[in-house]
């Protein structure tokens, strides 16, 4: 499963890129939570739905197909050498269930120590 923090879509209005929610294959699209920084492992729960996740998505040059030069938008060099992965997280879903829209989404994290997320 795919997630997409909502707050990327106006990250990205600000770089001259016109997103909506499900544009760039997201299941989900959250509000006011830093997926970006949930550790391995962390449980969302979503309506009758839990999540774990697993790690950033990775995306490709399939991207730019969608609107060019977009890839350099949600895949960035933190100049420190680091790259910085923007276009959500990806996770299992270890309980299935009926989610609607605005089904508030509780996280729940794993024990420590707190695994960062890594590309999948």
């Amino acid at each position: 499963m795919h997630l997409i923090h909502g707050e990327l879509f106006e990250t990205l209005k600000e770089g001259g890129h016109l997103v909506a929610p499900g544009d760039l294959g997201e299941n989900i699209t959250t509000q006011g939570i830093d997926l970006l920084a949930l550790p391995v492992g962390s449980r969302l729960r979503i309506g009758e739905t839990v999540v774990t996740v697993t790690g950033l998505r990775n995306p490709c040059q399939q991207i730019n197909g969608f609107q060019s030069r977009l890839l350099k938008q949600v895949v960035r060099n933190a100049g420190d050498g680091k790259v910085v992965r923007l276009a959500g997280v990806m996770g299992i879903v270890s309980r299935g269930g009926r989610v609607a829209a605005g089904d508030p989404i509780d996280v729940e994290l794993p024990p420590h120590p707190h695994l960062p997320l890594t590309r999948v």
